[in-house]
């Protein structure tokens, strides 16, 4: 199978010499390696930042003083003052 796999590219560039003409074949060709380039430069940089991603440690969260210290004085305030009976 792979000592003949050669034979399967000549007659697969014959049948598109035939289709698309000597003239239109180095258009063929370079919209493919143009498609080939946009392909793998897409793929490399989906990499990167999937590398990127998961290399990325995250930031611990800066402690909100206002949010505590408001918590801390309602409480203080309901406990030194209960409510009416």
């Amino acid at each position: 199978m792979f000592g003949s796999h050669w034979v399967y590219i000549v007659i697969l560039l014959i049948v598109v010499l035939i289709i698309f003409g000597p003239g239109r074949l180095p258009e063929l060709g370079g919209a493919v390696g143009k498609a080939m380039r946009e392909f793998r430069k897409a793929t490399s940089e989906l990499t990167n930042e999937v590398t990127t991603a998961a290399q990325a440690k995250p930031e611990p969260p800066a402690p909100n003083a206002s949010v505590s210290s408001e918590s801390t004085a309602k409480g203080s305030t309901s406990e030194a003052n209960p409510p009416p009976s």
